[in-house]
């Protein structure tokens, strides 16, 4: 997830429409849409209207802050001037739902804390250079089988992985069918949906995936996790028990790859990561350690750069070779690959 935030304009204030919304970036007054429902739904657009170039930084929590922002030189005139799009802004029982296009990308914001939990660019990048390209690494590290996607949102992950990987039966969850539509419309969703020339597809399950965990007998070769609310993992992933439920999902020698957030930022953690040793900095993500009770010995993980975002991630079982591992994915991820070291012990 990506949080969007302005520090210094006033926010604008939207309501549900049927049609798209244009803003320029040179609009700082305050102004709605006309809503044709009667369960209107406001969102505050989180980012200046001002400014005109994205940059990421780190956040708690989630995954990164996309601030935008502006140069003041007359070159960037005619950039400045450009225009966002809302494309639709949505109320559901689970989300508000707002979704946004810029000149270069189009983002899914959920919840009130403004969390991105799809990008998609519109020159042909498919690399986010944040989290979602590293679930494309899994797999090539698990057996045969089917791939599990905890948390869908708009595809971003699933678009990735049926890029690198044309033969893989996906199957994404996710709880809001509101969602899963407007991902349809807006991301391309449907074309996941449609059977590659490989033979590789998703097939979209709407429903809680931790609720079906006791009843449903379906089994992965990998399951990618990426369930936030409110820009916070889900509660129940701080449970013992919900992994060791997950973990009876997997196929002999299946893995689960992890979005285990970030962490609060203050001086104080940043002095206690710097006092540590590399390789016990994860004791700081709750998550983490949680995931390390539920699979003793056999987690590893990483953090992504600060300019990616800064998130953990975690897998289970042993410890890869990481030079094959390497060497089996595309040049992007190459290098990524190679950061991932196992949860040493503490003292």
């Amino acid at each position: 997830m990506i949080s969007l935030f302005s520090a210094t304009n006033p926010l604008l204030t939207w309501s549900p429409s049927s049609t798209p919304t244009r803003i320029s970036y040179s609009q700082t007054l305050r102004r709605c849409c006309t809503s044709r429902t009667t369960n209107a739904l406001s969102f505050p657009i989180p980012f200046s209207l001002t400014c005109s170039r994205l940059t990421q930084k780190p956040n708690a929590h989630t995954t990164t802050n996309l601030q935008v922002q502006g140069s003041s030189s007359d070159s960037n005139k005619e950039e400045q001037e450009e225009e966002y799009k809302v494309l639709t802004a949505v109320k559901s029982q689970y989300n508000d739902i707002l979704i946004v296009d810029t000149p270069k990308t189009r983002m899914l914001l959920l919840d009130s804390t403004h969390n991105v939990h799809s990008l998609l660019y519109k020159d042909g990048q498919k690399w986010t250079r944040s989290y979602w390209d590293e679930f494309a690494s899994l797999p090539a590290i698990i057996p045969q089988g089917p791939v599990a996607i905890f948390g869908l949102g708009g595809g971003t992950a699933a678009h990735l992985m049926l890029d690198v990987w044309p033969s893989l039966q996906l199957e994404g969850w996710e709880i809001d069918e509101i969602l899963i539509n407007k991902a349809r419309d807006y991301f391309g969703l449907s074309d996941l949906e449609k059977q590659t020339q490989a033979g590789g597809m998703l097939h979209v399950v709407v429903g809680d995936a931790l609720c079906s965990l006791e009843d449903d007998g379906r089994k992965y070769a990998g399951i990618v996790i990426d369930l936030f609310y409110g820009g916070k993992v889900l509660p129940q992933l701080q449970e013992v028990a919900t992994w060791l439920e997950l973990k009876g999902r997997l196929i002999p020698n299946g893995r689960l790859m992890v979005n285990c957030g970030g962490i609060e930022e203050s001086d104080a953690i940043n002095e206690r990561i710097s006092t540590k040793s590399v390789d016990n900095a994860w004791v700081e993500n709750p998550t983490i350690k949680v995931l390390c009770e539920a699979f003793p010995g056999q987690l590893s993980w990483k953090r992504v750069p600060e300019s990616e975002g800064a998130n953990y991630l975690a897998l289970t079982g042993p410890l890869p070779d990481l030079t094959s591992w390497s060497a089996m994915v595309p040049v992007h991820l190459s290098a990524a690959v190679s950061k991932w070291r196992p949860c040493s012990p503490l003292p």
